[in-house]
């Protein structure tokens, strides 16, 4: 289907649907059946979506005949019809029953199936455009899966009203994202200039029914937007610096833009901030043609790009700072007419603000910036919806509420609020704690929940049991959505292996679909979920490799509901590393002592290691999940995964055949990942038990559970090293560096040798 050229006319979104679009199909004895498809009036959502279903159709052996005229309404020998209906039309079609049916909600659908045989029509009814194109892309994934024939009734509404991306955006060396100082993010600063790569990615967002992408960067202005009265400083052309980096910078992004980096550094792509602010409304209105609407978030108060300029500094009573970042948020607005809306936080680069006000202090620095810039463009486009997204970071939301009360007066603007609900490891616990405090501060204001993955960054993580349960455990009340992401990682294109680049959201498709699917939609069952691995994957039993998938996956929760640290610099699962500094080591690999005196996840049952000990040597006991049932139940996973890998990978010169996906590959190394953990837990248990006890039987079991987890070690690392790269340099933890690990591993041992009784 050759997509139509929009006349501005067009471009604008329905409120109901006035697309009909027709899938005729019949029989003929001298061809393959074939598919005829027209519309009277179409959308860009629907237009998708029609796209989808007709390759569904061509998969399926139909020939496809695309016309966009009204007179085809109504064509001879039709024997399979797709009709996208106004949800108050229902009553006039056949099929939908005498009367009406209640209006579904936004975003939700009605697919109705009418006919048997040669002879069957679908109906999707919706209240919008965005419903419909749900109801296409399902209509479009029945048929892939289960062929005509096997398409059913089908009832849809979204579970969270928004589901979004979080997007670290690396847009120019001096433009920074929190993510620069890293391999992904060096190697992506050219990616986010790509149309190509905005395209696919908001194409599959839309199909795992994401509607809002947030681009995170420190200080984005110089990059997009000419700022009047501040004309030196939009940035042309796209920068990237060429020297060598140090492994760590600030946690807080304080350094990451040292002279040595702009003076020495290379032009990515040339381009004006005219074509810059060109290819960002060419990404806004492509999202919005997807149903996804585009936020730009932002730290504060960095002024990365500035240079000085008109004496900005990152100073809070500057007083040139402040009326710089009010115009700065007013023409992101006046510029971008469909930016639809901007997040800020506070913290970071304030300084060090104590005192009983130090929070109303930000606030008021916030509020007199973006507050002030929001109401600005509020009032000048008072037909226009705006949302303001504060996140609840290093402040207090009853704080921010009074502060910002003039902006929740202004009649078109949304404000919310945006809270980190598992901290930076959602892979953790289905069950997350950190909000109940918040909550009790929140009042009536919606509120997103931050969901970071900052675990699952090379490894193809799926456990949509998992996923399930932790959708249906987070708030709905007072949720406004939720937008999932990491700091750790910028999910633009692939660098590290040796296969060909793609896109991240391709990589790891089954992760970020789970989110997004049940998000709309926790019901969305293991069986949809198996037919598209199997679609995906011809020939393998999708049923099967879901169960390992799964399987391998649930070791990151069991490890890090275990094996606890709140932020990201803290923990990083696949290296076994942090900074030196909560690792209490000189390189921060977590050694068998950091895994002894790691806290547990606070939602969880699960007993820390030192009272397990304790408790045992007094015979007292303890409820809970010990040590060693947390190792048995990792190790379980671990076996399973293996057991069912093993009969589905298919072979090819003695290794898993990469071409047939990298699943296979990360299953294993996740399988690897979880026999290391499991040991290294037992080994820990038994260490501090001989050294509270004086039994040098538990010294031998630590000596032999550490010498297996070293050996589980070096096979891990030696996979990853061969499939993905030696090592990897992330801004969180630094360098990930494989043989390091192994060797830390190793190391465990020899302090398990040489432990002595503190008994």
């Amino acid at each position: 289907m050759v997509a139509p050229v929009y006349a501005p006319a067009m471009q604008r979104r329905v409120s109901v649907l006035a697309m009909l679009l027709i899938a005729a199909a019949w029989a003929n004895p001298a061809r393959a059946d074939s598919a005829w498809v027209s519309g009277a009036e179409e959308s860009a959502p629907v237009h998708f979506a029609a796209q989808d279903i007709e390759a569904a159709l061509r998969a399926r052996g139909y020939t496809v005949d695309a016309k966009f005229d009204p007179s085809l309404e109504a064509p001879l020998k039709v024997n399979l019809r797709v009709t996208f209906r106004r949800q108050r039309e229902d009553a006039r079609v056949g099929g939908s029953g005498s009367a009406a049916p209640k209006e579904t909600p936004s975003e939700g659908f009605r697919l109705r199936r009418a006919g048997s045989g040669h002879s069957v029509r679908f109906l999707i009814s919706s209240s919008d455009a965005a419903g419909a194109m749900y109801g296409g892309l399902e209509l479009a994934e029945q048929i892939r899966v289960k062929g005509v024939a096997g398409v059913v009734d089908t009832d849809r509404a979204p579970y969270m009203p928004m589901r979004g991306t979080k997007f670290n955006l690396p847009l120019d060396l001096r433009t920074p994202s929190y993510s620069d100082m890293s391999d992904s993010a060096q190697k992506n600063i050219g990616t986010v200039w790509d149309f190509d790569f905005w395209r696919a990615y908001l194409d599959q967002l839309a199909r795992d029914r994401y509607n809002m992408v947030s681009l995170w960067n420190l200080h984005p202005f110089p990059s997009m937007v000419k700022v009047p009265g501040y004309p030196e400083v939009a940035l042309d052309d796209v920068w990237r610096s060429t020297i060598a980096f140090d492994e760590d910078y600030s946690t807080r992004a304080t350094d990451i833009v040292t002279p040595a980096m702009l003076a020495q550094h290379e032009i990515v792509r040339r381009l004006t901030i005219d074509q810059k602010i060109d290819f960002w409304r060419r990404v806004m209105q492509y999202a919005k043609d997807r149903n996804i609407a585009i936020y730009v978030f932002t730290w504060n108060i960095y002024t990365y790009g500035v240079d000085g300029k008109y004496g900005i500094t990152d100073a809070l009573d500057n007083p040139k700072t402040v009326d710089y970042f009010r115009a700065s948020v007013r023409e992101m607005f006046h510029t971008y007419p469909l930016l639809a809306g901007i997040g800020l936080t506070v913290g970071e680069n304030m300084g060090e603000i104590s005192g009983s006000d130090a929070f109303k202090r930000k606030e008021d620095w916030v509020f007199a910036t973006y507050g002030q810039g929001v109401l600005d463009a509020a009032r000048a486009e008072p037909q226009r919806r705006i949302r303001l997204i504060h996140r609840q970071h290093e402040s207090s939301a009853r704080d921010i509420a009074a502060t910002f009360a003039p902006v929740f007066a202004q009649p078109n603007v949304d404000f919310n609020f945006s809270f980190k609900y598992a901290q930076a490891h959602a892979l953790s616990s289905t069950a997350q704690n950190f909000h109940r405090d918040y909550l009790q501060q929140l009042g009536n204001v919606k509120t997103f929940w931050t969901i970071r993955n900052d675990d699952a960054l090379l490894l193809g993580w799926a456990a949509p049991d998992f996923v399930r349960e932790f959708m249906t455990n987070m708030p709905r009340e007072p949720a406004q959505g939720f937008y999932f992401g990491s700091d750790m990682w910028v999910w633009g294109r692939t660098f590290l292996g040796h296969h060909a680049p793609q896109l991240e959201i391709d990589r790891h498709w089954l992760h970020f679909l789970l989110w997004g699917r049940l998000g709309y939609d926790p019901t969305l069952d293991d069986d949809r979920i198996a037919s598209l691995i199997a679609q995906r994957f011809p020939g393998v039993d999708g049923r099967k490799l879901l169960d390992a998938w799964q399987n391998a996956s649930m070791i990151y929760p069991l490890v890090t509901g275990f094996h606890w640290a709140d932020y990201d610099f803290q923990w990083y699962i696949e290296g076994s590393r942090s900074r030196p500094a909560p690792a209490k080591t000189a390189s921060g690999f977590h050694s068998v002592d950091t895994f002894i005196n790691q806290p547990v996840h606070p939602a969880t049952d699960n007993i820390p290691i030192p009272q397990y000990v304790d408790a045992m040597m007094r015979g007292e006991k303890l409820r809970g999940v010990t040590p060693f049932e947390v190792a048995d139940r990792i190790d379980a996973r671990a076996e399973s995964a293996l057991k069912e890998l093993a009969p589905l990978v298919p072979k090819g010169e003695g290794r898993p055949n990469y071409a047939s996906s990298g699943t296979s590959v990360d299953i294993s190394l996740m399988a690897l990942l979880g026999k290391y953990y499991a040991a290294k837990i037992r080994g820990a248990t038994e260490l501090a038990w001989f050294r509270a006890s004086g039994e040098r039987e538990h010294q031998a079991h630590a000596i032999q559970q550490l010498e297996s987890a070293a050996d589980f070690a070096r096979r891990y690392a030696d996979l990853m090293s061969r499939y993905f790269a030696p090592r990897i340099w992330t801004n969180r933890v630094g360098i990930v560096d494989f043989a390091e690990m192994a060797a830390g591993a190793r190391a465990d041992v020899d302090i398990a040798r040489s432990a002595v009784t503190t008994h």
